[in-house]
């Protein structure tokens, strides 16, 4: 329980841990953005990180023109980042995935569950909604793999998914997250982003709870 709350406590507040990192480290929280980036879509065991509220933190930070972050260079690296770190998880899934499965208890089998069968029903325009999806967008690379999705195919909705996610969160906390009223609210707009990006899941949940036939 006390994990969970660190990690709620950490993500409401992520604009304020950035801020301090970016005070004594400088330009290395390209680094460390990059880092939670890539673990978090390339290692299957870590589908808990903040992807969409750190990239919106990241890209109201660089608005505000006091610190070292520019929203360009952060859009190339966490791009490059996030189809990596996808190609790794693609690649342990297609080459160790059932290994992984059978042997590794960190795995949470409901989430890869989950994946798997909105993979069967999507097929490989998994990848690109899966972005927006927390935990989901881990899984989805790794069950890609399993499932013997084709290299081309994979690494070109990877790259499209990359693009819009990144892009798309970095951009509104460039053009929102300077904002007086988003600045002086920002946990309940992380909250916010929060609930966004559980909506299309809860959506799918109900499909499926009341409309079998139609999911």
């Amino acid at each position: 329980m006390d994990i969970v709350q660190f990690l709620m406590q950490y993500i409401l507040h992520i604009d304020v841990y950035l801020i301090n990192f970016i005070n004594q480290y400088g330009a290395l929280t390209y680094a460390l953005l990059f880092a939670i980036i890539f673990c978090e879509t390339g290692l299957v065991i870590m589908p808990f990180l903040p992807g969409d509220s750190l990239l919106f933190a990241s890209g109201s930070l660089a608005a505000q023109g006091n610190n070292p972050l520019n929203v360009v260079i952060l859009f190339v690296l966490l791009v490059i980042a996030s189809i990596v770190g996808n190609k790794l998880n693609y690649l342990v899934g297609k080459y160790a995935g059932s290994t992984i499965i059978q042997h590794n208890w960190l795995i949470n089998r409901k989430h890869l569950q989950k994946t798997h069968d909105f993979y069967a029903r999507h097929g490989g325009k998994t990848i690109i909604a899966a972005r927006f999806l927390p935990i989901i967008r881990t899984f989805a690379p790794f069950v890609a793999g399993l499932g013997n999705m084709g290299w081309k195919e994979f690494s070109l909705y990877n790259a499209i998914s990359a693009i819009l996610w990144i892009g798309s969160l970095l951009s509104a906390g460039y053009f929102l997250g300077s904002l007086p009223i988003v600045r002086d609210n920002f946990s309940l707009v992380i909250y916010g982003i929060i609930m966004v990006s559980l909506l299309p899941a809860m959506i799918l949940f109900l499909i499926r709870k009341f409309s079998p036939s139609k999911a």
